[in-house]
């Protein structure tokens, strides 16, 4: 198998990935809340929660932005939907910043980068799309994120903080530090600022060069506030939706990816070692978590050893991976990258995908039925769609600009 054309490189496969976008736009337009923002759908595409969802409505922003920008009709209008619910119903007007929902009795009222950086990426996405509201937006939720949650002294964005920015949190994360990593190369391209590519750089170096490097190439997600593995952080919650224990093979191909993202946009002034270190990510995460179980499909999460922790298959971990299969392909030329490329791609569409009720099946069990805890959802559609895009798009410029072309 070494000559071999890439699916994505042949016009069928383009096809069926943009029809099936085309579907998952269709079918979240029922996440739109009258009351403002966007709610999770359960798997009968009815709404699933009475309040808007911070995380949610600000994906949906960024993919209905994306859509707006292919020329799809009425993307536009709830790309603006959100826009004006990030702007006012889910802002804290007392102290700024973002809730991570709708406030209610007993809410959760803590102020979250990994919500920020959302709220930041959506923005940007709605910004290139031209939606009335959103470059405002992103300047205030960057004004947040510069004064608050990045941290120039350890070049990494920190956790978490009270309603009213006391208390910040004893606790650094992987998981909103990649997302912010996908946030800054968006800016990148969006303001056209390289300044946001070297961002992204800092963290790279400090987390996957320096640190899943010299742990045999598993991200490890959880550190105390002097950069200290936790190494038994979470230890009895392997299924947290957020800050599993152990290591998360998913984010071994999202890391992956973005690596060759920031590569190529770097251009020639990218170090040498980004590329090389996307393959041992990606290489890494599919060695343990697919079929770690003995069972198809990937696992949510493994421990320290390599063995299954979280047995759940989440429809992300699959999405993220053929994403980086598909990127190390078009970066290497490499057939093994296709051949796990197509071999995920018949999983998804064998498994996820729901031709009775439309869209896909987001959490299942380690023998694939729904997930007991968290099957009945279909939260949102921001890893499927963006699956079905990024294979057709070059490395760089990231997404938001990169759709313009197609």
């Amino acid at each position: 198998m070494a000559e071999i054309t890439r699916w994505s490189q042949r016009a069928t496969h383009r096809h069926w990935l943009a029809a099936e976008g085309l579907d998952l736009l269709e079918f979240y337009r029922a996440s739109c809340r009258a009351g403002g923002g966007f709610g999770p759908l359960d798997v009968n595409r009815e709404l699933a929660s009475d309040t808007a969802d911070t995380l949610i409505t600000a994906r949906m922003t960024h993919c209905y932005a994306l859509a707006t920008l292919q020329g799809v009709p009425g993307a536009s209008t709830l790309a603006h939907h959100g826009v004006v619910a990030l702007a006012e119903l889910l802002r804290d007007d007392a102290h700024g910043g973002w809730f991570a929902a709708e406030p209610t009795p007993g809410f959760d009222d803590s102020k979250q980068c990994y919500i920020h950086v959302f709220v930041a990426l959506g923005a940007a996405s709605a910004t290139r799309a031209g939606i009335e509201g959103a470059r405002a937006l992103l300047d205030d939720v960057l004004a947040v994120l510069e004064s608050r949650f990045w941290s120039a002294d350890e070049q990494a964005y920190v956790e978490a903080y009270a309603r009213d920015w006391t208390g910040l949190a004893d606790y650094r994360g992987a998981n909103a530090n990649m997302h912010a990593t996908e946030m800054c190369l968006e800016l990148a391209d969006v303001l056209d600022d390289n300044s946001w590519r070297e961002r992204a750089l800092a963290i790279v170096t400090r987390l996957i060069h320096n640190v899943a490097a010299a742990n045999g190439w598993s991200v490890i997600e959880h550190f105390d506030a002097n950069w200290r593995i936790l190494a038994d952080f979470n230890a009895d919650k392997p299924d947290d939706d957020f800050k599993p224990f152990g290591a998360t093979p998913g984010h071994g191909c999202e890391w992956a990816r973005l690596l060759l993202h920031l590569e190529a946009g770097l251009g020639a002034e990218a170090p040498d070692w980004l590329a090389h270190d996307a393959a041992h990510l990606f290489d890494k995460a599919m060695a343990e978590g697919w079929e770690a179980d003995g069972n198809p499909g990937m696992v949510y999460t493994v421990d320290w050893d390599g063995a299954a922790c979280s047995r759940r298959r989440r429809h992300w971990t699959h999405a993220e991976a053929a994403a980086a299969a598909a990127a190390l392909g078009a970066r290497t030329g490499e057939a093994r990258f296709e051949i796990w490329y197509r071999r995920l791609w018949d999983f998804i569409r064998d498994v996820y995908i729901d031709d009775d009720r439309g869209s896909w099946l987001q959490e299942l069990d380690g023998e694939l039925g729904l997930d007991r805890d968290d099957g009945h959802l279909k939260a949102d559609l921001y890893h499927a769609y963006q699956a079905t895009l990024l294979p057709r798009l070059p490395l760089a410029p990231t997404l938001a600009v990169a759709v313009d072309t197609l």
